[in-house]
């Protein structure tokens, strides 16, 4: 038995081949969006998957004000955060997130989908999120997908 050609081949920064991908947040639930977009920041789609390897691509995502969410989560889903001092826990609800910076929303559930570590803040800086259709990577010329094709 020939064993050299069974090598498992892992790829590395200079061997991953990135592409930049274009989605559309219109209509999309919140929670279905980030795990399949967290799936396309990690490279898992690819065949050539290495998990220690930021071998994923590039995500921009357009219309994040139009997301929608289930149940009565507009209602009850708050966001916690700590200023650093006695007493300094402030709690934001997802309709005020809504209205002053509706990109945070996108950003905070896919953040959540990623590992927590040094590879999963590499894996963030690959996250595009805009407010309404015009974005800052035209030049990149990303490839629109539909985000139902995709499991």
């Amino acid at each position: 038995m020939d064993t050299l050609s069974y090598k498992t081949i892992s790829a590395n920064r200079k061997t991953v081949d990135k592409q930049w991908l274009l989605v559309d947040a219109e209509g999309e639930t919140l929670g279905r969006l980030a795990s399949k977009v967290a799936k396309l920041l990690r490279g898992k789609h690819k065949p050539s998957f290495t998990p220690h390897v930021d071998c994923g691509d590039n995500v921009v995502i357009i219309n994040a004000e139009k997301i929608t969410l289930s149940g009565n989560k507009w209602d009850s889903k708050t966001y916690l955060r700590y200023t650093g001092y006695p007493g300094g826990q402030r709690a934001t609800s997802v309709k005020e997130l809504l209205a002053k910076h509706p990109e945070r929303i996108v950003e905070k559930a896919v953040k959540g989908m990623l590992p927590k570590n040094k590879l999963g803040a590499d894996l963030f800086r690959n996250l595009k999120v805009y407010v309404g259709t015009v974005h800052g990577q035209e030049a990149q010329k990303p490839k629109a997908i539909n985000l139902k094709d995709f499991k």
